[in-house]
């Protein structure tokens, strides 16, 4: 594995903690079909949450949320619908992006974790 897909991957780890420690229960992790992949899928009273996760070490170069641009916008969705068919649910979808900056990659004792609720439709 990677220096990136070890960052990815606790970064994704940082990320389905922050969403326990908030109230949401946590529904899969790399949920995966031919369409691509959602790092996490979580659920609260009212939502059922795709979410995404970007892992930077800065922001210097650009915001993590950036890098979630249209065609990865477009084929999250693919996947979710995917999701959605294999198991229904009363809950309203919504897209999220949770950025976690990391300065010392996966040393960082403290990460900054910025959850962007609804960051597209």
């Amino acid at each position: 594995m990677g220096q990136n897909n070890l960052t990815g991957a606790w970064g994704e780890t940082q990320a389905a903690e922050y969403l326990r420690k908030k109230k949401y229960k946590l529904l899969a992790a790399g949920y995966r079909c031919r369409f691509g992949e959602i790092d996490l899928i979580a659920a609260n009273r009212k939502y059922l949450i795709f979410v995404e996760v970007k892992t930077r070490k800065d922001l210097c170069f650009a915001l993590a949320r950036e890098f979630v641009d249209l065609r990865k916008q477009a084929r999250i969705r693919s996947t979710a619908e995917m999701y959605l068919v294999q198991n229904p649910t009363c809950l309203q979808p919504r897209f999220d992006v949770i950025e976690v900056y990391a300065p010392q990659g996966i040393e960082t004792k403290d990460p900054v974790i910025n959850h962007l609720e609804g960051a597209f439709e």
